[in-house]
C-alpha cells in the first residue's frame, strides 16, 4: 500500500507539472497577443 501510494503521488505530481506546462504555453501567447491587440 505504501509503495502504491508513493507511486500514485509521483504520477499525480508529474501529470500536474505537465498540465501546467502545456497550459502555460498557449496562455502566455494568448496574453501577449491580447496585450498587443489592446495597445
Amino acid at each position: 500500500m505504501e509503495a502504491l501510494a508513493s507511486i500514485d503521488w509521483n504520477v499525480v505530481l508529474q501529470l500536474t507539472f505537465v498540465a501546467l506546462i502545456v497550459l502555460a504555453g498557449p496562455a502566455v501567447i494568448f496574453v501577449l497577443a491580447f496585450r498587443k491587440g489592446n495597445l
